[in-house]
């Protein structure tokens, strides 16, 4: 029960990808908000998602659910060099 405990406590980062929407939870910050491209991170991870007509439709605290034509998702180590 303990290590339940403990994982429930530890905010896990998360992507859940759908047909047309991207969901992501427990991120860091917003690099790049652009209707073609969103950056995100977490701590250490960089999720780039392309595409057309990108739009954010919620936004809650370290959760968001992109929505859009999605091209591509990149995952790769986070370092501002790379954006």
């Amino acid at each position: 029960m303990n290590k339940l405990n403990n994982l429930l406590k530890k905010r896990i980062f998360k992507i859940e990808i759908f047909h047309k929407s991207i969901y992501i939870a427990h991120f860091t910050e917003i690099i790049t908000l652009e209707e073609n491209r969103i950056s995100i991170t977490d701590e250490n991870r960089l999720i780039i998602i392309t595409g057309n007509n990108l739009v954010v439709s919620r936004l809650l605290d370290k959760e968001i659910l992109i929505t859009g034509e999605i091209k591509k998702i990149e995952l790769g180590l986070y370092n501002e060099k790379f954006i």
